[in-house]
Order: structure tokens, then sequence, then C-alpha cells
């Protein structure tokens, strides 16, 4: 969880500010409490030590117990964590809420997308459509949800779009020129490119790539594309579909037996998983 540490620090400095004003006027000093976080929806879970550590940072000497893991299935009552210590507890559960929630239920829609998922050569991925600062903590929900992380970010992946195509005049020979000094300067480094036609598959095709999307391509072209690929004497690179993908459509597309389908709805259309934490005084 060291990766998660500096944006739950900034979540907490968000929260708290210059302290709990509530809590400080209604809680005797020196309380103590028991806490349970449970389920009050179903899904997959996720999030579980990241709400933990703000327990952690938030309500020093508190005891937390996880009860589930990151990845489990869930359902309506489950307890999923229980929690021992002060009255700052309280100054930490809607920060450990936020997280769980929102994790949970990018993990669940990853969940959703990947049953649709029925042919084996086939997986499915999210994209970069995440909120800004909590990539890191998305991607690793919808690994935990059974999905695939695409690029984290402009720099782990070259990723060629229409408009890139474009500043290269639409012209192959071009794209062959700066695709080559690309390998030269990382040649460790994955480069994919968009087509939108299947002139332009034929066109990008001999240009050594290891992924070609196929990017809001009618079904039919789709088809014929992945065909024309699979067939090809030279390097054959991953095939990927995407394009607003949606839960039916994935299902639609995976018959097509794609190396890959990009979401970006896992991350940017999930709804928090609804998930409460109830106190008692001890």
């Amino acid at each position: 969880m060291k990766e998660f540490e500096a944006v739950i620090r900034a979540a907490l400095k968000e929260d708290i500010g210059t302290g709990d004003v509530t809590t400080r006027f209604f809680v005797p000093l020196g309380a103590r409490f028991r806490g349970r976080i449970f389920a009050k929806d179903k899904g997959v879970v996720c999030g579980l030590e990241v709400a933990k550590r703000v327990f952690q940072l938030t309500a020093k000497g508190s005891k937390v117990k996880l009860v589930r893991k990151d990845g489990a299935r869930i359902k309506k009552g489950d307890t999923l964590i229980l929690v021992e210590g002060p009255a700052s507890i309280l100054t930490a559960e809607r920060t450990a809420l936020n997280f769980l929630q929102h994790m949970s239920g990018v993990a669940t829609k990853a969940a959703q997308f990947a049953s649709v998922i029925k042919h084996p050569r086939t997986k499915i991925y999210d994209t970069r459509k995440t909120l800004p600062g909590l990539r890191a903590i998305e991607k690793y929900a919808v690994r935990c949800g059974g999905g695939r992380n695409h690029r984290f970010g402009l720099y782990d992946m070259a990723m060629i779009k229409d408009n890139h195509v474009a500043f290269a005049g639409n012209a192959p020979v071009v794209l062959a020129q700066r695709i080559k000094a690309m390998r030269r300067a990382d040649p460790r480094i994955k480069i994919e490119i968009e087509a939108d036609t299947l002139p332009q598959v034929k066109a990008f095709l001999p240009l050594g790539l290891d992924v070609i999307m196929l990017d809001n391509m009618p079904y039919g072209d789709m088809k014929k594309a992945i065909a024309f690929i699979r067939s090809h004497k030279g390097k054959v690179p991953e095939i990927e579909i995407s394009g607003g993908v949606d839960l039916k459509m994935a299902a639609r597309y995976s018959e097509l037996g794609a190396d890959r389908i990009s979401a970006g709805s896992i991350t940017s259309g999930a709804r928090p998983l609804d998930i409460s934490f109830e106190v008692n005084t001890k």
C-alpha cells in the first residue's frame, strides 16, 4: 500500500484540515468505540487495506481487523472491517468510506465487464479515464475486479492516435520513420496505433506495431480487420477493440476473438458501492 500513501494523506488533509470540530465538542475525551464497516449492496470489495491505513493514520492506537480481502465477492449485510479505538475513528470514517466505496464500485464494474467476455483469448482492459490523482487507486481496483490495466500514463506505452497520424501527413512512410526513431530511443516500449477504417488497418499492419486498436469501427469491418491481421505473414500485433464500449457491446465484441477490449466506463462510469459504518460505545 506504499504507492497509495501520498493520496491517502492528501485525502485526510483535505477532509480534516485544522481539526474535526464536531467530534471535539460532542464526544467525551477518552471515549472508546467499536465500529463495524459493512456492505449494504452486493459486489466486489476493494480498498480494505487503504481504509485500514486511514484509521491507522487518524486514530492512533486503534485496532483494525479486516474481515474480507480485496477482490472478494460480497453481499448485503456482510461485515468487511472491525475497528476499535478512540473518538478519532469518527474523524477517519468519511475518508475511509470514500476510498472503500469508490474502489469497490470500480472493482464491481470491472467484474461485470469480465463476466460478459466469453472468448478465452479476449481480456477486458481499462483506459486512462480516471479521476485526477486517483489513477493508481482505480487501476488497482480494476485488477481486483478481474480486469487488466492498459498503459498507466503517457510515458509507459506509445499510443499513436488520429491526431498523431495527421501530423505525420497520414503517410505510412512517415509513420514508419517515427516508429523506427521511437524504437531506437527505447526498444522496450510498446507501440500501439489507432485505426478507424479497414484501409487504415491494411496500411498500418506492415509498420511492426505491438497493438492495433480498432476504434469505433463497424462490427463487420472489425471482423474483416481481425481476419486480415491474423493472416499477416510478418509480425502479428495484438488486436484491441475500443470506442464507447458498454456491457452489451463488450459481450458482442468478445465473440470476435480480439486480444483486448478496452472500456473507459470501467472507471469513469463506476457507481460507488453502498457501504456503511456503524459505531457503538464500549
